[in-house]
C-alpha cells in the first residue's frame, strides 16, 4: 500500500482578527505563547535523558514558562526530538505534529535528531528530523548538556516574542515541508500533508554497502 497519498487536514484558525491585530495586542499574545509553552517530547533516545534532566529541579525549564509533560499532542504548543529518528518512524512524528494546534514549534534536539549523527550513513536513520517537519531552533551535541537545551528554548522564545502571527505566516512557515493551501468556505485554510521521501531513498546509490 502506498503511503504518498496526501492527506487533507483541517488547519485549526488562529483567530478571525489576529491578522489585523494592532502591535499592543500581538505583543500581549506573544508575551502569553512565549511563557507557557506545553512542551510534549518525542524521545527516541539518550539526548531524551538530558531532558528529562532539564526538566527536573537542577535546571527546571519550568522557571523559563514551559510546561513539561504535555498530555498529548493536541495539548502541546512545543515538540522536542530528541533521539535518532528512523524512516519507520517519521510517518509517527508527521502525525504527531500534525495533530499539534497551530501555533505549533519544534525544537531538535542533539546531532542525531538535527543531521543523523554518528548514524547517518545508516540506510534506515533519517538525515534530520526537518526533512519531515518545519524545524525552529536546532541545539547540536551528542548528547547536548541540559544547559544547551535551556538555551534552545530561550531563543525560540526570542523568536516567539517577534513574530506575527497571520494566515500568511503560516503559510510561509510550512511551506517547506508541506503543502499551505486556500481552505473552503468557511475560510479555514487547509493543510496537505504528506510523506517525505526517505532517508534510504535520498541517499540510495550514494552510500556504498559493506563487503
Amino acid at each position: 500500500m502506498s503511503t504518498d497519498q496526501p492527506v487533507m487536514l483541517p488547519m485549526p484558525r488562529v483567530g478571525p482578527g489576529s491578522e489585523h491585530a494592532p502591535k499592543p495586542i500581538r505583543v500581549v499574545l506573544n508575551w502569553g505563547r512565549r511563557y507557557s509553552l506545553w512542551v510534549f517530547n518525542f524521545g527516541l533516545a539518550c539526548c531524551a535523558i538530558e531532558f528529562i534532566a532539564a526538566s527536573m529541579g537542577r535546571h527546571d525549564f519550568i522557571r523559563l514558562g514551559v510546561i513539561p509533560f504535555a498530555p498529548g499532542p493536541r495539548q502541546a504548543d512545543l515538540m522536542v526530538v530528541s533521539g535518532t529518528v528512523t524512516d519507520k518512524m517519521a510517518p509517527a512524528i508527521r502525525r504527531l505534529y500534525d495533530q499539534m494546534p497551530e501555533p505549533k514549534y519544534v525544537i531538535s534536539f542533539g546531532a542525531c535528531s538535527n543531521s543523523g549523527g554518528p548514524y547517518w550513513d545508516s540506510y534506515s536513520v533519517t538525515k534530520g528530523v526537518d526533512t519531515l517537519i518545519p524545524v525552529d531552533v536546532y541545539v547540536p551535541g551528542c548528547p547536548p548538556r541540559p544547559e544547551a537545551l535551556l538555551h534552545g528554548i530561550i531563543k525560540l522564545q526570542e523568536q516567539i516574542a517577534g513574530e506575527r502571527l497571520s494566515g500568511r505566516a503560516i503559510a510561509e512557515r510550512l511551506g517547506g515541508a508541506g503543502g499551505f493551501t486556500p481552505g473552503d468556505d468557511s475560510g479555514a485554510p487547509r493543510y496537505t500533508a504528506h510523506r517525505t521521501g526517505s532517508a534510504a531513498e535520498v541517499t540510495r546509490g550514494r552510500v556504498e554497502r559493506p563487503s
